[in-house]
């Protein structure tokens, strides 16, 4: 892995020079959105999930990223086809309209999963007695308020926020003005296919600067601003 721009160039990069390579800013609430595509815009392989795109330098950068972060957020469907567990030491947020809480995160270790959900959802009581009603986060009425989550999240001390997707998640959320940082694996892949791509939902339209390229074996790790 070596740097291509953002910063000196550097070869054979370690686990060190990586971890300060995407160093979110201190003291201050940032929220950083992580996806992987390929290079014709598939965010998803055949089997409808990223594990048929990504390979072994795209999850060192996740991996990676994981421990930069204070929490993990990730939409409910996304958790749910990714079949995501519990992370150790770090908490996950659910955002989820509906209140769901896929299987494999039920039954967790309390205080490692937390739901951001609507006061209107028809889930919401069977959400509270899955998680505790202390783990569940009613933000908004009919929708969730991404910003409040934002602001909630950091109140807590969670200044470092992650987010995994989905596709539309990461649209809302750009939309709504939470996003600070998009970082993106693009697979050196073509799938063609009807696959999804890394957002999905009305259009947007907003402008990115990249900070940080970085390149292993033709695949490509960019860091992008939004808002600046």
């Amino acid at each position: 892995m070596r740097v291509l721009t953002g910063a000196e160039p550097t070869e054979n990069i370690s686990d060190e020079d990586l971890a300060a390579l995407y160093a979110p800013p201190a003291g201050e609430a940032f929220l950083r959105v992580n996806m992987v595509s390929t290079v014709d815009g598939s965010s998803t392989g055949e089997d409808a999930l990223t594990g048929s795109i990504n390979n072994a330098a795209d999850q060192r950068v996740f991996a990676m990223l994981r421990t930069l972060a204070d929490v993990v957020i990730v939409g409910a469907g996304t958790a749910k086809a990714e079949r995501y567990s519990p992370i150790k030491g770090t908490p996950i947020v659910l955002v989820s309209r509906k209140a769901q809480i896929p299987q494999s995160l039920q039954g967790a270790p309390e205080g490692s999963v937390y739901l951001a959900t609507c006061s209107r959802s028809d889930g919401l009581e069977s959400a509270k007695e899955i998680l505790g009603a202390d783990h569940v986060l009613e933000l908004g009425s009919h929708r969730v308020d991404l910003p409040l989550l934002k602001q909630t999240l950091a109140e807590r001390g969670w200044t470092s926020q992650l987010c995994e997707g989905g596709p539309h998640l990461l649209r809302d959320l750009v939309f709504q003005g939470c996003v600070d940082e998009l970082t993106e694996t693009t697979v050196p892949r073509l799938v063609a296919g009807a696959y999804p791509r890394i957002t999905e939902g009305a259009p947007i339209d907003v402008p990115l600067r990249l900070t940080m390229l970085l390149e292993d074996e033709g695949t490509l790790f960019g860091r992008w601003a939004l808002g600046q």
